[in-house]
C-alpha cells in the first residue's frame, strides 16, 4: 500500500489551516452582518441533478465523479455550490421567506486535469440572494466585497459589466444570434490577445471582417462613449444592459465605491447562465493575475430549476479562497507557530496545574500543559521551539503559597500572580 493524497487533494498544516480558518471567520463574519444566513448542502446528489441543466458536450459532464449506492441509484459528488442551492430552493420554497440571503463555504470536487489553479477537492465560497430583481442588491454585494477584502487587507480592484449589453453589442454588429456564446467567448480574451489574434479566432467561427472591425470598436469604447453612440438604437437588449449598468455606476458612485472599481466591456464570466451584470475581483497590484472573486445575476437558473410557474430572480458572487490563501500565506503577523498563549509545567503538581490550566481556559486563553513529566528544560526548550508566549510552571511551593509564576519567553520577564487573582493575567497578556 502506497500512503498518498489523491492527486489534486491536499493535507494542511496547522499554521496553514489557522490561515485558512482566519480567513473563513472574517469573511463569515462579513456575510453575517450583511444578513447573510449560512446554511448547507449534502456532498452527495443524483446524478441526473447534477447534469440537468448541461449539454452531453459540456466539460464539466466529463468532471463530475460519478458513483452508484447500494439500490443502483446514479449519483455524483457535487462540483458546485450553485446546483445544490438550486435544489435547495426547490426543496424549501415554501418554508422560507424571500428575500433569501444565504453562504455556504463548503468541499466540492471536479475530476478534471490538475494544474495551479485548479485542484480536484477544494473548498468553494458563496454567497447569494434570491427574490431581488435590478442593481440595488449587485451593489451591495459589491460593497460587500469590498469590505471584506479590505478586513483581509487585500487590495482590490472589481470589474464589471453586462452579459445584456455585450449581446446587444454583438447583434449591433451584424452577427445572428445563434453565435453570441461563441462570440462572448471570444471577446472574453480581449484583453490578452492582439487584434490579429483575436479576428482570427473571430474568423474561425465564421465571423466577416465588417463584422468583427465593428466589434473590436464596440468593445474598446468606455460607458460614456456607449451611452452616447447607442441612446437612441432600436435594440432592445442592447439598450436594457445599458440601462442596467449605468444605474449600476450610479449606485457605486453614490456608495463612494468607484475607486474599486472599473467598467470592462469585454468582462464575460464563463457561464453562460448569467443574465445580467457580472463582475470580477482581481488583486490590484499584481501579485496573482487571476480573479480572486466573480459573480452576477442568475435570473434563469432557478426559476427554470424549479419550473413552478414562479420567478426567481438571483444574483450572487463566490470567494477564490486558494486563491486569497496564496495571497495570505506568508504574512508575518499570521504567520505564528502556534495559537496557544500559555504552555503550564507542573513539577509534581499535575491534578492542581490542571485545575490551573481549565480556569485560565474558562477565561478565555488558549492553554495546554505538559502531560510527559518532561525535565523543565526540556519543556521551556519546546515553548520557544513553538513560540509559546508566556509559561507557567506550578509546583508544590506554588501550591502551598496559592501564587504562580508567569514568564514572558520572549523578555523574560516574571509576574507574580496570586490564585484569588488570576484576571490579572488578562492585563499582562492583553
Amino acid at each position: 500500500m502506497k500512503i498518498q493524497n489523491v492527486k489534486g487533494g491536499y493535507d494542511f498544516l496547522p499554521k496553514e489551516q489557522r490561515i485558512r480558518n482566519y480567513i473563513n471567520n472574517i469573511l463569515k463574519d462579513t456575510f453575517e452582518r450583511y444578513g447573510y444566513q449560512p446554511i448547507e448542502t449534502p456532498i452527495l446528489c443524483y446524478f441526473d441533478m447534477l447534469a440537468g441543466k448541461y449539454d452531453d458536450n459540456n466539460d464539466i459532464l466529463k468532471e463530475i465523479y460519478k458513483l452508484t449506492d447500494q439500490g443502483e441509484r446514479q449519483l455524483g459528488l457535487r462540483y458546485d455550490l450553485t446546483v445544490p442551492f438550486a435544489k435547495f430552493i426547490a426543496l424549501n420554497k415554501n418554508n422560507i421567506k424571500y428575500p433569501f440571503k444565504r453562504y455556504e463555504i463548503n468541499k466540492v470536487f471536479r475530476d478534471g486535469p490538475v494544474k495551479v489553479g485548479r485542484d480536484r477537492e477544494f473548498t468553494q465560497c458563496d454567497v447569494d440572494v434570491v427574490g431581488i430583481g435590478g442593481e440595488i442588491i449587485e451593489a451591495e454585494l459589491i460593497s460587500l466585497y469590498v469590505e471584506a477584502f479590505n478586513k483581509l487587507q487585500i487590495p482590490i480592484i472589481i470589474k464589471y459589466n453586462s452579459r445584456k449589453l455585450m449581446s446587444g453589442l454583438i447583434l449591433e454588429s451584424g452577427i445572428k444570434e445563434e453565435l453570441i456564446s461563441s462570440t462572448i467567448t471570444i471577446i472574453d480574451k480581449i484583453t490578452k490577445l492582439t487584434d490579429e489574434e483575436i479576428t482570427k479566432e473571430f474568423l474561425n467561427i465564421g465571423l466577416n471582417s465588417k463584422q468583427i472591425t465593428k466589434l473590436l470598436e464596440y468593445f474598446k469604447l468606455d460607458l460614456k462613449e456607449l451611452t452616447k453612440r447607442f441612446k437612441k438604437t432600436n435594440n432592445t437588449i442592447l439598450l436594457e444592459g445599458l440601462n442596467e449598468i449605468s444605474n449600476l455606476t450610479k449606485y457605486l458612485r453614490k456608495l463612494k465605491l468607484l475607486k474599486y472599481t472599473v467598467f470592462t466591456p469585454s468582462l464575460a464570466r464563463g457561464q453562460d447562465y448569467y443574465t445580467g451584470n457580472v463582475f470580477e475581483v482581481y488583486e490590484s497590484t499584481g501579485k496573482l493575475t487571476g480573479s480572486i472573486g466573480g459573480g452576477g445575476r442568475y435570473d434563469k437558473m432557478i426559476t427554470n430549476f424549479i419550473d413552478d410557474g414562479n420567478t426567481y430572480p438571483a444574483t450572487g458572487i463566490s470567494f477564490g479562497l486558494t486563491s486569497i490563501f496564496a495571497l495570505l500565506k506568508d504574512r508575518e503577523d499570521l504567520n505564528k507557530e502556534t495559537n496557544l498563549d500559555i504552555f503550564v509545567i507542573p513539577m509534581n503538581t499535575p491534578i492542581e496545574s490542571l485545575k490551573i490550566v481549565n480556569e485560565l481556559r474558562t477565561m478565555g486563553f488558549k492553554v495546554d500543559m505538559e502531560m510527559e513529566n518532561k525535565k523543565i528544560k526540556k519543556s521551556l526548550d519546546y515553548a520557544n521551539k513553538e513560540k509559546i508566549p508566556y509559561v507557567i510552571i506550578i509546583g508544590e511551593d506554588e501550591i502551598k503559597n496559592k501564587y504562580l509564576k508567569l514568564k514572558s519567553m520572549s523578555d523574560g520577564n516574571e509576574y507574580l500572580i496570586n490564585f484569588n487573582n488570576l484576571d490579572k493575567i488578562k492585563s499582562i497578556i492583553n
